[in-house]
């Protein structure tokens, strides 16, 4: 909770046309303790918003002039992080829908509960500061370590770039776990830059992609004769990545006769090519990637027990897609930029209604399946804007489901929580509003909220 000190230091601008509602907000935020201004329209509002910095701005939607929604936007293209607190007298979905699509943090309705005002006021002020800090870890983690094809602010990927720069310096073998479509080969990529080997090769070898014969010649390489085909001698992707990395995707593939000769590669450093017997020394730093559970693997004797040892010596886990959805809209627009320059084609961004649709798709196949959406939408786009229309049939069915997506076979539990999760954040952690919506009471919310352990950070 914010001391005194630390509330004085943040700054509220209330915006209402109302000389007794401003002039009471105003009370109450300041026997609070926070720096408090005022405007009494929505011109007003973006002029001071345009002369300086505020933490926040508690403003009402219906205003005389420029409203309460237009003045949000213009808000939020000069400020983009400063958090805005929207009060109105007209609390349906629809209004606080739109208000938070276009940059609010949460909402209020008229006549305003003051008790829930302070606790709104509160949880921003505390959202703002973990915005800061987030923007702050960035530059500090970019300053330092290289990963501009790596996009994202979600906290899960800042624990990821934490561990990747104790990791990346050393000469440690590192096992990368993850879903197909996580980006698993970009964290490979990242962690090599920034080694002290960055200036050496980093070769790549995905083991599901040859059969066993070939995938032994194309690590180990093979000597002339060696086999049908083998008219010369052929250095393999060990010899070729000596001095550097090498990486090895979906390790899990691999057949157990070359996990035996992996594992001894790995233990003495050399290995003979195939069909030779001269033994050849390499320095060479694993890095490993699957989207299999090793654990399992191993129990049911299709991997070895003493090779995953060997390799997971710095495991990395990288989260699903639909486990870091804040990061869905700045993957989304990265794309579209990126695939706009290579199309030739002028896109300037998705209407509302997609990045909607975007959010609550549950993206099976990841970070790539979302690269493929949106190549596809921005083919099929007839406007400056994807719309609905312009995405995979699969994508727009999700707007006659529930936006808590509902499946066959999905335990109950999982959808109530999910349920319970999307309106505190729709509410902005308006417990009581969220409460009413969901057609229970306050006192089962909470009970609710301990038992799947929803957290003040998953509310927003």
């Amino acid at each position: 909770m914010p001391n005194a000190a630390d509330r004085k230091a943040h700054t509220i601008l209330v915006v209402d046309d109302e000389t007794s509602q401003r002039e009471l907000l105003e009370m109450v935020l300041s026997e609070e303790g926070y720096s408090v201004e005022m405007a009494s329209n929505g011109e007003e509002a973006v002029k001071k918003v345009s002369d300086r910095f505020y933490n926040l701005v508690v403003m009402d939607l219906k205003m005389p002039g420029m409203g309460g929604l237009q003045a949000l936007k213009e808000i939020k293209q000069i400020s983009p992080t400063v958090q805005v607190l929207i009060i109105t007298a007209y609390a349906s979905v629809d209004s606080a829908v739109d208000a938070m699509r276009s940059g609010a943090l949460s909402y209020l309705t008229k006549p305003v509960d003051l008790e829930e005002l302070k606790i709104q006021v509160e949880k921003t002020m505390e959202f703002s500061d973990l915005v800061a800090e987030n923007v702050a870890l960035r530059a500090q983690v970019e300053g330092s370590f290289q990963a501009s094809e790596i996009i994202g602010e979600s906290p899960k990927l800042f624990e990821i770039f934490e561990a990747l720069k104790m990791v990346a310096p050393t000469d440690a073998t590192v096992l990368i776990l993850g879903e197909s479509g996580t980006g698993k080969e970009l964290i490979a990529d990242a962690i090599h830059l920034n080694s002290p080997r960055a200036k050496g090769p980093l070769v790549k070898v995905n083991c599901a992609a040859l059969p066993e014969t070939l995938l032994e010649s194309e690590l180990f390489g093979h000597e002339k004769g060696s086999f049908t085909g083998a008219t010369s001698r052929r250095e393999g992707r060990f010899k070729l990545a000596d001095g550097g990395s090498l990486f090895l995707d979906e390790i899990a593939e691999m057949s157990l006769l070359l996990q035996a000769k992996l594992l001894r590669v790995i233990q003495t450093k050399t290995f003979e090519r195939v069909g030779g017997t001269e033994s050849i020394k390499v320095d060479v730093r694993m890095i490993v990637a699957t989207n299999r559970d090793l654990d399992v693997e191993v129990q049911e004797g299709r991997f070895r027990e003493d090779l995953y040892y060997r390799l997971n010596v710095i495991p990395v886990t990288l989260p699903a897609l639909r486990e870091r959805r804040e990061d869905i809209p700045l993957l989304a627009d990265y794309f579209l930029k990126k695939i706009s320059e290579r199309n030739s084609k002028n896109i300037r961004g998705f209407s509302p209604k997609v990045v909607d649709l975007l959010m609550r798709s549950r993206w099976k196949g990841n970070i790539r399946e979302l690269e493929n959406v949106v190549e596809r939408a921005l083919i099929m786009a007839r406007g400056e804007y994807i719309q609905p229309e312009d995405l995979p049939a699969n994508i727009q069915d999700q707007e006659s489901m529930e936006s808590i997506g509902v499946t066959p076979g999905r335990p109950l539990s999982e959808v109530e929580k999910e349920a319970i999760t999307q309106t505190l954040r729709l509410t902005g952690g308006n417990r009581t509003e969220a409460a009413k919506l969901l057609g229970i009471s306050r006192r089962t919310l909470q009970y609710k909220l301990k038992e799947y352990g929803i957290t003040a950070r998953d509310e927003h």
